[in-house]
């Protein structure tokens, strides 16, 4: 395994036990709060802080361990490879441009959304978004299997499918609950990183 991927995970499985540890303090310190501040049961308040913009990517649902599972498992499954082939740094770059604007984009549609309730944003879907838009990319022609269904398919169909779905879930607002939104701002952040490394001369451009 490469080693940004492996410290990646290894830094949520830490972080998904201290949130059991720490419980509701912890996300309400750490994850990606509104602009704004909101008070909460007991006294105090929530809101937005500047680090949350990275901290968010590094929690997860205490209650579904599913969520750290799929995240983790997309993460490993396409990761290694795209470390491998840009460098550990330049993965780095890429996935932390990933989990900001991901951060970011969901920020600014939850600010102009102006809900009645908030809620905050957490998980590391917007880096793994981000990390699937690099192999979708570099490796436009591998073959990839789509888990539900499992149909093989080529990864920058896979990866355009993700995008018109998340973009389509996130303007209808279906699936609440599901951060559509900064899963698309995930792909942007990492298409200006790649862009600005010059990814097509990383690019395996073969067949099959």
């Amino acid at each position: 395994m490469s080693p940004a991927v492996y410290a990646l995970i290894i830094a949520n499985v830490i972080a998904y036990g201290l949130m059991h540890l720490f419980g509701q303090a912890a996300i309400d310190l750490f994850a990606l709060w509104p602009y704004g501040e909101f008070p909460i049961r007991g006294g105090g308040s929530v809101g937005f802080a500047p680090w949350q913009l990275v901290t968010y990517a590094f929690l997860h649902d205490p209650d579904n361990i599913v969520h750290i599972a799929l995240n983790l498992y997309a993460l490993y499954a396409f990761g290694g490879e795209v470390e491998r082939t840009l460098g550990t740094r330049r993965f780095v770059w890429v996935y932390g441009a990933s989990v900001i604007a991901a951060g970011l984009c969901q920020l600014i549609v939850v600010t102009l959304a102006k809900s009645s309730g908030i809620a905050p944003t957490l998980g590391a879907s917007g880096g793994v978004f981000g990390v699937l838009l690099a192999f979708g990319l570099l490796f436009p022609h591998r073959r990839v299997m789509l888990i539900i269904p499992p149909i093989p398919m080529p990864a920058w169909v896979l990866v355009t499918l993700y995008a018109a779905m998340e973009l389509a879930n996130g303007v209808f607002r279906s699936n609440t609950g599901i951060a559509h939104f900064a899963h698309l701002g995930g792909m942007i952040g990492a298409f200006i990183a790649l862009s600005a490394f010059g990814y097509k001369r990383f690019q395996d451009t073969r067949r099959g």
